[in-house]
């Protein structure tokens, strides 16, 4: 990310902090997509993570493909016209409102993240567009996004909506409770409202080879200083989904998740190591 010097139209608030030689997610996720709003301490945490996993940037592309999918079919098809984007980071191309208001313009979109930064960032690059918002938040507290005066008065939370957790609640450790975080974002939605996420996955018993590649990408992760990186088996991820109906195919691989078409090659193996899925609340 450049400084407010190098963008003299860009206004930087004063409380957002910044640190050049610490690595965020946000940005290391900007890296691994190729983007340009990173720094080089957050290349150095994607570089060392290539060392386990060279094909990562990969993984990233992946997961949004897993994102453009469900938001036009949860726009195209279901017509829903909401979008609370949680952990969302920076909005880099093909993101939540450039999918959701290609389909529907009149589409609402609010993003949701606790880095200053990837706020200032992102308010500048949204400035003309008046449906869609970004919040500095944090995604582990649930009452504290949900009665945000700005969320409340952007969002009609009395209506069905779309909650979006895209690789974020694999940064939740189990300390902070993922499943209860989620709970409390289920219980104050609406029925008819949807939730998509993706989540890195330990395949444990179900494949042991991947399993251990997905040990050694979190253990590099750790060792890389990014401080958060959770790969947890089916199950647990499964719990996630707490009061929801899964639509089909289910709890799968992202690529498996409603495809464009047929594979043009084998998945990488770090491709392997992420699920993802569209519920509904009843």
């Amino acid at each position: 990310m450049q400084d407010q010097a190098q963008n003299p139209g860009q206004t930087i608030p004063p409380s957002a902090k910044l640190d050049p030689t610490r690595p965020t997610v946000a940005r290391v996720y900007d890296a691994s997509l190729g983007g340009k709003d990173n720094y080089e301490v957050d290349r150095q945490v994607f570089e060392l993570v290539k060392q386990v996993a060279p094909h990562q940037g990969d993984v990233s592309w992946m997961n949004r493909r897993f994102l453009v999918r469900a938001v036009r079919y949860l726009t195209e098809i279901v017509g829903m016209d909401q979008f609370l984007d949680l952990g969302s980071g920076l909005p880099t191309v093909q993101n939540t409102h450039e999918v959701a208001q290609f389909s529907n313009p009149d589409a609402r979109v609010v993003y949701v993240d606790n880095d200053p930064i990837c706020n200032a960032h992102g308010r500048a690059l949204l400035e003309e567009n008046e449906n869609t918002r970004f919040v500095e938040a944090d995604l582990t507290k649930p009452q504290d996004v949900l009665t945000h005066p700005e969320i409340t008065r952007h969002l009609e939370l009395d209506r069905p909506l779309v909650l979006m957790q895209i690789g974020t609640l694999h940064h939740v450790s189990d300390e902070e409770d993922p499943v209860a975080v989620m709970r409390a974002y289920v219980d104050a939605l609406p029925s008819g409202s949807y939730v998509a996420m993706t989540h890195f996955w330990d395949p444990a018993a179900e494949n042991p080879e991947w399993s251990r590649h997905a040990h050694e990408l979190e253990s590099k992760l750790h060792e890389a200083g990014l401080g958060s990186g959770f790969w947890r088996e089916r199950a647990q991820i499964e719990k996630l989904f707490v009061g929801l109906e899964l639509l089909e195919p289910g709890l799968v691989r992202l690529d498996d998740w409603w495809p464009a078409g047929p594979r043009t090659r084998e998945a990488w193996p770090e491709e392997n190591l992420m699920l993802g899925g569209v519920a509904v609340k009843r």
